[in-house]
Order: C-alpha cells, then structure tokens, then sequence
C-alpha cells in the first residue's frame, strides 16, 4: 500500500491530486526494498515500471506512469503535455503541465522536491532542487514557465518535500563558499558546532527562502529527513556513508484531473 505525505496546501485543492510517495509499498527488493522509481539506478527495470504505475493509479492519472526528467542540477524548466518515454526524457530539472490526466513529477535522495499548484489556472508542477539548482533558479524557472501557461504568481501554491534536513548535510568548504559569493546573506543558512568544524547547510530553509522571494501565494514545508528516516526514504548520503553502491529514489508528483 503506498502511504504518500500530502500537503495541505495543494490537498484542499479541488481537481489536483499529489504525493510525496515515500519507500513504503511498491516491488523492489534489496538496497532498493519498497518504492524505488528510480530509472537512474541499478535496480530491476521491469520492477521500477511497476512502481512507477502504482504511483499513477494512486493518483488517477489517464496514463501508467509519471512524467520525470534526466536531472542535472541546473535552472531548465520542461513543459509536459504528453507522456515522454524514458529514453527521451529532456535534460531539466522542473516540469510543468496543464494537460488534464497527466502526472508530472521528480525524483529525489536528499534534495528537495518541490509541487507547485495554480488551482484557478489549472497549472501544475515539479520542481527537483538540490543546492546547486536552487542556487540557479530552477525554482525560479518553474514559476515563470508556469506563469507562460497562464498561472499568476499570486495564486501559486508550492509544497517542500521531504530533504535531507541540516543535521545530517554536512558540507565542504567549496560549497559554502559559492553560496556565499552568490549573496553574502546565505550565512544563514550554516551551522557549526565549533569554529573549526565543517558547516551544516539547511536545504530546506534555504529552498523556502528563494519560494518566499518569489512572492507566490503559499508555501508549505514537509521536510522530514529523508538521510534520518530509513523506513521511510532513500538516501544518496546514507548509502555513500555505507558504502552500499547504489540507492533508490522516490518521486514526487502532481496531476490535475
């Protein structure tokens, strides 16, 4: 059974159904057991397909999968108004439809995803920010791509989902240092437990704070940590820290009806 965490924000949405789905249900087995949807692991295709079509069905979409894209960290939004086979996913990292019927959404294994909602214009989509993409505008770029399908900023609702959360993202000093010369402000979002340590860098926070500069309509955050929560996530960090391989990956998606 899968058991996805809503948000309240897009919930009470008429018309628009969506999930941050967690591992919990689906068919992989091993390193991947539950929900991984994930075509970018090494995990048994045929089972990843079958994962995908639940997430689907769960969401009453017209079509046995969910749109997702070749991720690659940088600032291009896609819009979707059909299905995309795996082999032609587009190199981007949102993606955006109105086409009724159609899940769209994002994997994730620590960054955060983020589901945007136009309940008026009936525009919908997903958003994959890891730091380096937030840093660039992908969050930016879902909004205005959103708004060239006639969304209007003041009407757009966006969810954070579950992400590794600061207590567990540890970063090197190359990190925080471009961060810092992108907007000496982003201090903010590092902690130390001494002057020496390495930082801790709140992801979650600082998505919220690119979204709260948008000036949308609403946003919510539902960031439980994916590299705490093994029942419940995968996690790129966790399984670098076992030496494991390879990790799953879970999706995030949206869907107007």
């Amino acid at each position: 059974m899968l058991e996805p965490i809503r948000a309240l924000c897009l919930a009470r949405l008429p018309g628009i159904a969506h999930g941050f789905f967690t591992r919990a249900g689906g068919t992989s087995r091993g390193i991947y057991a539950g929900l991984n949807c994930g075509p970018g692991s090494d995990d048994d295709p045929t089972l990843i397909a079958r994962n995908r079509a639940l997430v689907a069905q769960h969401l009453k979409a017209q079509h046995d999968d969910v749109v997702t894209l070749y991720q690659v960290h940088g600032s291009t939004a896609f819009t979707a108004s059909k299905p995309v086979a795996h082999a032609d996913r587009p190199q981007a990292d949102a993606v955006i439809t109105r086409t009724p019927g159609l899940a769209v959404g994002v994997l994730t294994a620590d960054c955060a995803p983020v589901l945007f909602a136009d309940p008026e214009a009936r525009v919908v989509g997903a958003a994959h920010a890891g730091w380096r993409g937030a840093a660039a505008g992908i969050l930016e770029a879902a909004i205005a791509e959103m708004e060239r399908l006639g969304a209007k900023r003041e009407r757009i609702r966006a969810a954070i989902g579950p992400a590794i959360n600061q207590v567990s993202y540890e970063v090197g000093p190359e990190l925080e240092a471009e961060l810092l010369k992108c907007c000496p402000s982003n201090v903010q979002y590092f902690s130390r437990n001494n002057p020496r340590a390495r930082a801790h860098f709140d992801l979650p926070g600082y998505v919220e704070s690119r979204l709260v500069a948008a000036a949308i309509g609403e946003i919510e955050r539902q960031s439980l940590c994916t590299y705490e929560n093994e029942s419940l996530f995968y996690s790129f960090r966790r399984s670098r820290h076992r030496e494991e391989g390879d990790y799953g990956r879970q999706i995030s998606a949206i869907v107007v009806a």
